[in-house]
């Protein structure tokens, strides 16, 4: 039923992949967790006393304190080789969560899956596998898969768990209409009391895509200082309306659903740990809900002292749903953080993005400009990840639609003289991509008679752009 790189290891192999995410400490990545927690449910159905053998000989780690992910693979592990407690139900588990804030409501879901999937383990009644394991690498699940998946679950008796199912529907369909006629009609057939509920889902192309809107911070710039949340700059955040359709879903599900307000005060001032690629992955046909909660966090490495989250990034760039005015925010504060990796991770995301068709470079350009005049951006760590970008292969086509929209704001509003090696990026970039046409502040600064590094990198893109 779950092929590829999701499918369930033999016990053996299961014990060593799992060994090897517990000594290591680190995020293995939505890959490796999904597999792992979907092949220790379908080992534990299958033959607990088995698996308990195989599983209670990993060592483990004691006084490291792992990456959330690894401490959630070893809690799957624990629930499943650990005593059944038949008398205690997993219907209510995680019933008792309190809403904290709503930057971390992509956590609720994903969350309520992991306590739900533990405590049906030590319940004693686990799943054949998980409806909510991906179809590929990027968290998305296809439709015909979670059908199949349900049709497989009725021939078993096995009732779905009421996050697993969420979190499938939430990872299955892109609220554009363009899910198969043919799948429908398939979810329609299930013999299932979920099967009308999946049906209208899928019928409906998923989770609705929510009106959004930026906003700039309040306030003038600061002065730069020590404490905490003074910043020099001012920052651009995205926020979105709420979302119909939360009641058939689990509680914790329910602050998704909810009307984001994006400048509100809170301590997720940075990325928290084990944040970033499995937020995308919880809802890879809506990047613009996640980058939207996560941006802080993101801003926070440009402007502040934040870890940074290349990882976030990319999957940003990977997953399959629209990317908007959050996405292209994200990228332009990764654009310009402070950590080298998530400067290289920017520019790899950038060129990913344009290589999909998802790239808007006159938006980019834009924000890059604003971001830069308010202060919140550094011109440097910019052209850094910018050349970065334009020699990888087929990033002067991605970097010449940023730096044509960006550079009429950034010569007219900034200090033009900082910005000479833009101008040599932009040139060669528009040489490779066969760029054609004007940008009339570019041609007032080549139609200058003096001589400096700023006016002879706009004498070349200008010629450039004239065809000579």
């Amino acid at each position: 039923m779950i092929e590829g790189e999701f499918a369930v290891p033999a016990p053996g192999a299961l014990a060593d992949e799992v060994a090897a995410v517990l000594g290591g400490g680190r995020d293995p990545g939505v890959v490796a967790v999904e597999r792992l927690l979907n092949a220790v449910v379908a080992h534990a159905r299958r033959d607990r006393e088995a698996l308990a053998a195989v599983l209670g000989r990993v060592p483990r780690q004691d006084g490291v304190r792992p990456d959330p992910r690894v401490r959630c693979v070893a809690g799957a592990v624990g629930a499943a080789v650990g005593p059944v407690r038949a008398g205690e139900g997993w219907e209510t588990a995680g019933a008792g969560w309190l809403e904290l804030c709503q930057h971390v409501a992509p956590d609720y879901v994903e969350w309520a899956r992991i306590v739900e999937l533990n405590a049906r383990l030590r319940a004693g009644d686990p799943v054949p596998f998980l409806l909510s394991v991906p179809s590929g690498p990027t968290g998305a699940v296809e439709p015909y898969a979670l059908v199949e998946r349900l049709a497989e679950y009725a021939r078993l008796g096995v009732r779905p768990g009421p996050a697993d199912l969420g979190s499938a529907l939430l990872r299955c369909g892109g609220g554009d209409g363009r899910v198969d006629a043919e799948v429908v009609r398939a979810a329609e057939a299930l013999e299932t009391p979920e099967g009308p509920r999946v049906a209208a889902w899928l019928r409906q192309g998923g989770l609705p895509q929510p009106v959004s809107w930026r906003e700039r911070e309040s306030g003038a710039p600061e002065r730069p200082s020590r404490r905490r949340g003074a910043r020099i700059g001012r920052r651009i955040l995205v926020g979105h309306e709420a979302i119909e359709g939360r009641g058939e879903f689990p509680r914790r599900f329910w602050s998704l659903f909810r009307k984001f307000e994006p400048d509100i005060a809170c301590a997720h001032w940075t990325l928290p740990d084990g944040r970033g690629a499995h937020t995308v992955a919880t809802l890879p046909w809506h990047p613009e809900i996640a980058a939207a909660r996560l941006l802080t966090g993101v801003a926070s490495a440009a402007d502040q002292d934040g870890s940074g989250a290349p990882g976030f990034l990319e999957a940003l760039a990977a997953a399959p749903g629209p990317a908007g005015p959050a996405v292209h925010l994200a990228l332009a504060y990764g654009l310009a953080s402070v950590p080298g990796a998530d400067r290289e991770a920017a520019a790899r995301a950038l060129v990913l993005l344009a290589a999909r068709s998802r790239l808007d470079g006159e938006l980019l350009g834009r924000e890059l400009t604003e971001l830069v005049r308010l202060g919140t951006l550094k011109v440097p760590l910019l052209t850094e990840s910018l050349r970065a970008a334009a020699a990888a292969p087929q990033g002067a086509a991605a970097v010449w639609p940023v730096l044509a929209a960006a550079l009429p704001g950034l010569l007219i509003h900034t200090r033009p003289q900082a910005h000479g090696a833009l101008l040599a990026i932009a040139a060669d970039s528009a040489r490779l991509a066969g760029a054609r046409g004007e940008l009339p502040e570019v041609t007032a600064l080549a139609l200058r008679p003096e001589s400096s590094q700023l006016l002879r990198q706009a004498r070349r893109l200008h010629a450039t752009l004239a065809g000579r």
